[in-house]
């Protein structure tokens, strides 16, 4: 039986406190890419109803007009309901077409979204490349369900799941990310606070996972509290092929660390042989203590292409940070912050609030931390519980969590209160962080106007979305 696939990146909306910006599908384009190469006999396509500009509607008749044996569709926890809507479109369609889901959020809610989702078919867990393919071929051949790793699914009222699925071991196996099937859409993705309207926007996957083990994030424990990276050649391959292929510049290195001791001064040594390393601009996530460790490698990797690093800063509480699990100090976030000043690298700053000790009085001195640091731009976010956390499991254990609606799950609106602050009050504490920070008419000249054209553009960005306006109407 030949069949007909289509990923689903479905209607959905960003989020806010970024400005306006369309990111590619890159977790569909990494898993269309290996079906692709290993399942040569499926046809495969991808509808971005955000690059495609279609509303639900439409995605129903673009469903209807392909007429797909099988939809396959992820999404964070923020976008589970435009997942589970995605998959109850299709069966309104036609029943007979196979419904998969997969990513973190169902990963971990498996029991709760098969009983409420009856539109769901099949939950890929974890790792989807393999698992999918395998689905696929068993859907294909008749053959037995329960004998695929790595899925859940309903069989007479009750819900199955079979034994994980090992993780792929050598990331390098894996093809470059299906570009080529969004071809068309390419010129409408961007990230406009970070690059401009017009800078061609591409993701791409260096690793997988984390050893760490935060207490609010997801990650570590979605990928075996395992970090595998693809080696800093394949890296360095990968950013070429995006950049002379599809004129790919601002590049997302979207791995959930950068691991600069592991693998950067590799990386630079691969990069630095580049032609493409004069074109790109290259963003990526570090821990505050590998950057405080390793001031040369930030400046080495600011000569092949790196314009702008994100950090999880957190909080300016030892205590808070202990609880966070983040295994890092204050004082590595002067160091980091400073080594990007001298290195010429633009800074981006995470904070986070509402943990369970958290006071006004302690917000408070959390943005004087924040204004000391002195980022060239400070992302506050709330608290939030998502599920597969740590936090998630406490919250859930002790009567914290206030909103279940994961549409708010975005770490804008407060989930929670605190030992002290009801929900309302962190949600103003958030506000004033983003007016404190933003709201000085002398920083906002100053960087509407830097010399520094990252800087220019991110403050005439955030002038023109009002964010700090649209965090006070949450309130």
């Amino acid at each position: 039986m030949k069949s007909s696939l289509l990923f689903v990146e479905p209607p959905r909306n960003f989020w806010f406190v970024m400005g306006e910006y369309l990111p590619p599908p890159s977790s569909l384009l990494i898993l269309a890419a290996y079906v692709e190469r290993e399942l040569p006999g499926v046809d495969i396509d991808i509808v971005d109803c955000q690059a495609d500009r279609l509303d639900w509607k439409g995605l129903e008749r673009y469903i209807e007009s392909t007429d797909p044996s099988i939809v396959l569709t992820s999404g964070f926890t923020t976008n589970a309901y435009t997942c589970a809507r995605t998959c109850e479109i299709v069966k309104t369609v036609s029943q007979d077409i196979v419904t998969i889901v997969g990513g973190i959020h169902f990963s971990f809610t498996t029991e709760e979204s098969l009983r409420n989702y009856p539109e769901i078919d099949y939950i890929v867990r974890g790792e989807g490349e393999q698992t999918v393919v395998d689905l696929i071929k068993t859907l294909q051949n008749k053959g037995k369900i329960s004998d695929v790793e790595g899925i859940s699914y309903r069989k007479n009222n009750t819900i199955v799941h079979t034994p994980a699925r090992p993780l792929i071991e050598n990331l390098d196996m894996l093809p470059y990310p299906a570009y080529h099937l969004v071809e068309k859409n390419l010129k409408r993705y961007h990230f406009t606070m970070m690059a401009g309207r017009n800078t061609r926007y591409m993701i791409l996957e260096g690793a997988r996972g984390c050893e760490h083990q935060c207490s609010f994030c997801t990650q570590w424990n979605y990928w075996g509290s395992r970090w595998r990276t693809k080696s800093a050649k394949r890296i360095a391959d990968e950013i070429e092929f995006l950049h002379n292929t599809y004129g790919g510049v601002f590049l997302w290195l979207a791995d959930d660390h950068m691991g600069l001791s592991s693998r950067g001064k590799q990386l630079y040594e691969e990069l630095r042989q580049k032609q493409c390393k004069d074109d790109i601009m290259l963003f990526f996530q570090a821990r505050i203590d590998d950057i405080a460790q390793h001031p040369d490698l930030i400046g080495n990797l600011r000569e092949v292409g790196t314009y702008w690093i994100l950090c999880g800063v957190e909080t300016d509480s030892q205590e808070i940070l202990i609880e966070y699990k983040k295994g890092i100090k204050t004082q590595d976030a002067y160091q980091a912050m400073k080594i990007m000043k001298q290195k010429d690298i633009f800074s981006q700053a995470m904070f986070v609030i509402g943990a369970r000790r958290d006071t006004h009085e302690s917000i408070e001195r959390l943005r004087e931390y924040s204004n000391e640091l002195t980022p060239d731009i400070a992302i506050y976010t709330a608290l939030t519980p998502f599920p597969g956390t740590i936090y998630y499991e406490t919250a859930k254990k002790n009567g914290w969590i206030e909103d279940t609606n994961y549409s708010n799950y975005d770490m804008a609106h407060a989930i929670m209160p605190t030992d002290t602050l009801t929900r309302k009050e962190v949600q103003e504490e958030l506000w004033r962080c983003y007016k404190t920070f933003y709201g000085s008419v002398t920083k906002n000249i100053a960087g509407v106007i830097s010399n520094n054209k990252l800087k220019r553009t991110l403050y005439r960005h955030m002038a023109g979305q009002f964010v700090v306006e649209k965090l006070r109407r949450l309130i």
